[in-house]
């Protein structure tokens, strides 16, 4: 790492010096782009001799029409659509820190360097433009006539929709006020855990557990009702949304590594990408409807006490936004922890349960803090070593394998000039198991993440698990404060075991999810 020894002098890689010229290049570029040489010049550096043109980028040759997605399907297939993150690594290796990737439809910019993210957020102002995640998602909600939601729009809209929805769903204070909700859900979780154990204390499928239990805890905070989505039938309408999701990204993913028929006819792939989403948000609208109607009868009574309907309460009563925006800011916060909060809260199971001496640590220190006490918001927040293992976890186990952006004007970004209007994608999670930034990096040391642990030397615009910026992921703070309640809760009823036969990887499928039905034992202290 660069550093600044106390007499002042700069002491550095020729590898660090080259990027700290970059990153000064990229300082002196000003809003609408453009190179200010006087700038460049009075730091001490000429940044036009050093910048290399976009056409200079490297990366996997691409097929004509196809890109590279023919290295995915087909005969000259190198990997397969799930394995895309193991590809990414491997362009890495090949062509160096910053990659350019032509898919059928766009062209990418990948970055695998944390001096160019932070070169990145040091210019981005506060409107950034992001690629929406599932563009199929973007189309489906367009043809319906559905709200866009604040993932699919940029400029003047998105920020009036964030705006609309920053105080309640940003800030810890109004979290927390959800938590006995979520409390409450998670109890009944974890009895259900304890009534379907097999003989040998046994869950199969902990995955389609969790994603019941999200349901259900979504449920209740945005239209406060109980589904009873745990108990409920193998083929009952909760698990047809759970698996109705689960296709809506596979689809997603392999129209991702196809040529894009499907913008301008039906294809096969289409009409069922359709048809799951329609079922999806068909139940999720029945059920909007239903809370408001019963909300507003109510109201109407004079009976509506001030802590009920509070999420609804605050999206309805907001005039910036109409009701079909809070009918998808509601359901895209119901449905979105099926594909986020859920495969994470896996992996991080997972860690917890292969190292039993960090799992018994977490669970001295929960008895330490609470004693014969209720959780509560504020005994959480004693427990750093509780917060440390879920961000350590986030390191094994990501939610995606990037940050995407839309550069809204020229930039140069790694010794590269990248005009407007580029897809750059940092690829932060291909430094998560790098020895170079993370000490003892194959090892699950949440040590490292407190206070005078080794994560005081770690790149500060490296694991952010939620994003970076104005345009961090809004359901943060409801999708934490989750899991560190059930986790406690685990830990703090059962001895958590890992029982498949092989170790826990990830797949990709446009975010990533377990790569194996996921068995563990759950044995009660």
């Amino acid at each position: 790492m660069l550093f600044i020894r106390r007499t002042g002098s700069i002491h550095c890689s020729s590898r660090e010096l080259q990027q700290l010229n970059f990153s000064i290049a990229t300082t002196c570029y000003s809003n609408s782009g453009v190179v200010d040489d006087d700038a460049a010049s009075s730091a001490g550096f000429s940044p036009r001799p050093h910048v290399k043109s976009f056409d200079q980028i490297p990366g996997p040759k691409p097929f004509p029409l196809f890109g590279s997605a023919l290295y995915f399907r087909g005969p000259f297939a190198k990997w397969r659509p799930e394995t895309y993150h193991e590809a990414l690594l491997d362009y890495k290796r090949q062509f160096g820190a910053v990659v350019r990737e032509t898919l059928p439809d766009k062209t990418v910019i990948h970055i695998f360097d944390p001096e160019c993210y932070k070169n990145y957020f040091q210019i981005e102002d506060k409107q950034p433009h992001i690629p929406p995640l599932l563009e199929t998602l973007k189309m489906y909600r367009a043809k319906r006539e559905l709200s866009l939601g604040i993932g699919n729009t940029n400029g003047e809209e998105w920020y009036r929709l964030r705006s609309a929805v920053q105080k309640l769903l940003m800030r810890p204070k109004e979290i927390s006020a959800f938590f006995n909700r979520s409390f409450e859900v998670i109890e009944d979780l974890v009895e259900h855990i304890h009534n379907i154990r097999d003989k040998n204390n046994e869950v199969e499928n902990i995955k389609n557990i969790f994603s019941r239990w999200t349901l259900e805890s979504a449920a209740m905070t945005c239209f406060e009702r109980r589904l009873n989505c745990l108990n409920a039938a193998s083929d009952s309408d909760f698990q047809k949304m759970i698996d109705a999701n689960d296709t809506l990204f596979k689809i997603s993913r392999k129209l991702n590594f196809s040529l894009p028929f499907y913008r301008y006819f039906p294809t096969p792939a289409w009409r069922k990408l359709l048809q799951v989403e329609d079922f999806f948000y068909g139940k999720g609208r029945q059920w909007l409807s239903e809370a408001v109607s019963t909300l507003k009868q109510l109201a109407e009574k004079d009976e509506l006490k001030e802590e009920r309907f509070a999420f609804l309460r605050y999206l309805l009563s907001n005039e910036e936004i109409d009701y079909k925006d809070v009918t998808v800011i509601a359901l895209s916060l119901f449905g979105d922890g099926l594909s986020t909060t859920v495969p994470v809260f896996v992996g991080q199971l997972y860690c917890i349960a292969t190292n039993p001496d960090k799992q018994e640590k977490l669970y001295a220190e929960i008895n330490r803090v609470l004693g014969s006490e209720k959780l509560t918001p504020q005994k959480i927040n004693e427990m750093s070593y509780l917060k440390a293992c879920i961000k350590e976890s986030f390191r094994f186990f990501p939610v995606g394998s990037e940050v995407s952006r839309i550069l809204k004007s020229d930039a140069v970004i790694g010794g590269y000039h990248m005009p407007a209007g580029t897809h750059i994608e940092l690829n932060n999670f291909a430094q998560f198991r790098d020895a170079e930034y993370f000490t003892d990096a194959d090892e699950f040391l949440p040590e490292r993440w407190l206070r005078g642990g080794s994560a005081r030397d770690i790149h500060p615009y490296l694991l952010t698990p939620f994003g970076h910026g104005v345009r961090m992921c809004v359901g943060r703070r409801f999708a934490e404060q989750d899991m560190q309640i059930l986790m406690v809760k685990l830990v703090q009823k059962y001895r958590i075991e890992w029982r498949n036969e092989k170790p826990l990887k990830q797949s990709y499928q446009m975010l990533f999810v377990p790569d194996q039905t996921s068995k563990f034992a759950f044995i009660e202290r």
